[in-house]
């Protein structure tokens, strides 16, 4: 029984100051459910598809993991199941890193860490997020051209948009916000029978 756990880092790419969330998954993990454990540290309503781009020296073109694309082309790489993939297939050793790619319409992209691979604590359940920075962009704001025009309508209560923002956003808003013990993490297993059944 796997009793290791892989610890990542998670970075928002493109976005000043750096929004980013520290998590500790099980090494048995797959990547759909690492999938499912960013979508929740990072505040993500998984609503669009996703993938995962592994760069690695010894292989010439990235290794592509998420959801299989049924209507692929020939040319197009292939794109291995991440329920299918083990997380320990393709992280190997402290400081492996992959591109993670969220929403194709908005291309939230983000750079994903092994930072530390150690043992699990006797009596704490995981996953969990042990640290992190700044809230994450709303989902379909618009990539990160749309969220730093968010910010700027938010920030000029004269802006004709602002009222409307305010609403779509539910009354508020604070970019620098962030806590930790409010992540809960969903069941990956769950999350993908409500995604595929």
């Amino acid at each position: 029984m796997p009793t290791r756990l892989y610890q990542f880092k998670i970075e928002l790419v493109g976005i000043t100051p750096a929004i980013w969330r520290r998590i500790q998954v099980p090494e048995a993990y797959s990547f759909w459910d690492l999938h499912v454990a960013i979508q929740d540290a990072m505040g993500g309503l998984d609503y669009h598809l996703h993938m995962f781009r592994i760069h690695r020296k010894y292989i010439p073109t990235p290794i592509e993991v998420g959801i299989p694309n049924e209507y692929a082309v020939v040319d197009d790489p292939e794109t291995h199941p991440g329920w299918e993939v083990p997380i320990t297939d393709l992280f190997r050793e402290v400081g492996d890193s992959s591109d993670y790619v969220y929403d194709f319409g908005d291309d939230w992209l983000h750079e994903i860490v092994l930072e530390n691979i150690f043992p699990k604590e006797k009596g704490q359940k995981y996953p969990r997020c042990v640290d992190g920075a700044y809230a994450c962009p709303p989902e379909d704001c618009g990539g990160v051209h749309g969220y730093y025009h968010m910010l700027d309508v938010l920030a000029d209560p004269d802006d004709e948009e602002h009222e409307s923002m305010l609403e779509w956003l539910g009354g508020t808003y604070d970019p620098k916000k962030f806590a930790r013990g409010k992540v809960n993490f969903d069941n990956p297993t769950k999350r993908w029978k409500m995604s595929f059944s």
